[in-house]
C-alpha cells in the first residue's frame, strides 16, 4: 500500500510541477532538523502526493524513486536563496485536477482527518502553515480532498516510467552540474576536462582510485576492464575539485553493484561490512544475481571474506560516513 504526502510549495510549485520533483534543503536554515524534509527520505517510489499552492491542490502525483541528494535545482533562480545549496530531490510524475480543490472551503470535514503534529494547513483555520513542506497524512485525507474531483488515473499509474527512473534523473543531475564547470571562466581548460572525466570514473580520478583499491567490494571481482570507478560522495555534490579527484573518495565496484552503492541500496561499514537497505525489495536483489545479500538480510549468511572485506583506510572513511547518512537508503 502506498503512503500519502501533501506538500507546501507556493514558491516552487511551477518549477517542481514542471520538472517532475520536489526538491527541498535536508535541515532548517539554522542546521536543525524539520521533519518535513526529512519526510523526503522517507517517501517511497508509489507513494502518492498533493500539491499545494496558492491556496489551492491542483496538482496529484506519483513518487517514481527515493530521494538522492542534488544541488538547489537553478531554475528555482531567486526562491528560496536563504537555502543551503544541497539538498533531497524526489523525482514526481504529476497530473492535474479537475477542478483544483481550495481546502479551507472543506476545513469541517478534512481537519479532523489531519495529523495533530505537522499537519500540512491548520486543521481549524485551513491557512497554510509555512514551516511545513512535505507532510505525511492518511489515506482519508487524501480521498477527502480528491472526492468530486477527475484526474487521468491511468497516467498517473503508469506516467514517467521511462523519464523519472534513477539512471535518468541521476544523468541530468550530473550534467547540469557538468555544464557549470564547463562555462566556468576561472577554470582552465585542462582542469575542466579532468573534472568531466571524474565524472566517469575516468582519468585521473580512477587511477587515484586504483592506487589504493585492487577489487570490487562486493564481488572480489579484480578485472579492470569489469571494474567501474564509482564516487562515494556523489560527484554533482562535491564542494572543490580536490573531492572530485580524491581517490579516498572512490571504489572499484562492477556495474551492477556500482548500481547498487550509486542508489544507495547498499554501503560499507569503516570496518569493510556490507550494509544492505531494509527497503530494497529481495526480489531485485536476486534479479540482479545477489542472493547473498538476501541471506545476509536475514542472518542466513556464511559471510564469505567478499561480504567482510578489508577496513578502509582513515581517509576514506568521511567520505563512507556521508554515503551512509546521505546516500544510503535506511
Amino acid at each position: 500500500m502506498p503512503n500519502y504526502w501533501w506538500v507546501n510549495h507556493k514558491q516552487t510549485v511551477r518549477q517542481e510541477v514542471e520538472g517532475q520533483y520536489l526538491w527541498s534543503p535536508k535541515t532548517n536554515k539554522n542546521g536543525r532538523r524539520n521533519q518535513s524534509y526529512e519526510n523526503m527520505r522517507l517517501a517511497s517510489p508509489g507513494d502518492l502526493v498533493l500539491s499545494y499552492a496558492f491556496g489551492k491542490v491542483a496538482w496529484v502525483g506519483r513518487v517514481t524513486e527515493f530521494a538522492l541528494t542534488a544541488p538547489r535545482p537553478e531554475e528555482f533562480r531567486n526562491a528560496g536563496t536563504y537555502w543551503k545549496h544541497e539538498g533531497w530531490l524526489v523525482p514526481v510524475y504529476w497530473t492535474p485536477i479537475d477542478p483544483p480543490i481550495r481546502p479551507k472551503a472543506m476545513i469541517e470535514r478534512l481537519g479532523p482527518l489531519l495529523p495533530e503534529r505537522n499537519s500540512p494547513i491548520g486543521t481549524v483555520s485551513g491557512d497554510g502553515n509555512q514551516n511545513v513542506y512535505l507532510a505525511a497524512i492518511s489515506r482519508d485525507a487524501f480521498v477527502e480532498v480528491l472526492v468530486g474531483t477527475a484526474y487521468d488515473m491511468d497516467a498517473l499509474r503508469r506516467g514517467g516510467g521511462n523519464s523519472l527512473t534513477f539512471d535518468v534523473v541521476n544523468d541530468l543531475l550530473d550534467e547540469a552540474v557538468e555544464r557549470r564547470i564547463l562555462e566556468d571562466a576561472g577554470l582552465e581548460t585542462t582542469e575542466k576536462e579532468t573534472l568531466v572525466k571524474a565524472r566517469r570514473g575516468q582519468g585521473a580520478f580512477r587511477r587515484n582510485v586504483e592506487a589504493r583499491e585492487r577489487a570490487c567490494r562486493l564481488t572480489g571481482i579484480t578485472n579492470p576492464a569489469l571494474l567501474i570507478a564509482s564516487h562515494v560522495k556523489p560527484w554533482r555534490v562535491c564542494e572543490t575539485a580536490g573531492e572530485r579527484l580524491d581517490g579516498a573518495n572512490g571504489l572499484l565496484l562492477t556495474p551492477d553493484a556500482d548500481h547498487l552503492f550509486d542508489r544507495g541500496y547498499i554501503s560499507f561499514g569503516d570496518a569493510g561490512d556490507v550494509m544492505v537497505s531494509p527497503r530494497v525489495p529481495d526480489d531485485d536483489l536476486r534479479r540482479l544475481g545477489f542472493e547473498q545479500l538476501v541471506r545476509q538480510r536475514f542472518g542466513m549468511s556464511e559471510a564469505p571474506a567478499v561480504w567482510m572485506t578489508d577496513a578502509f583506510q582513515s581517509d576514506q572513511n568521511d567520505y563512507l560516513a556521508y554515503h551512509r547518512k546521505q546516500v544510503f537508503i535506511s
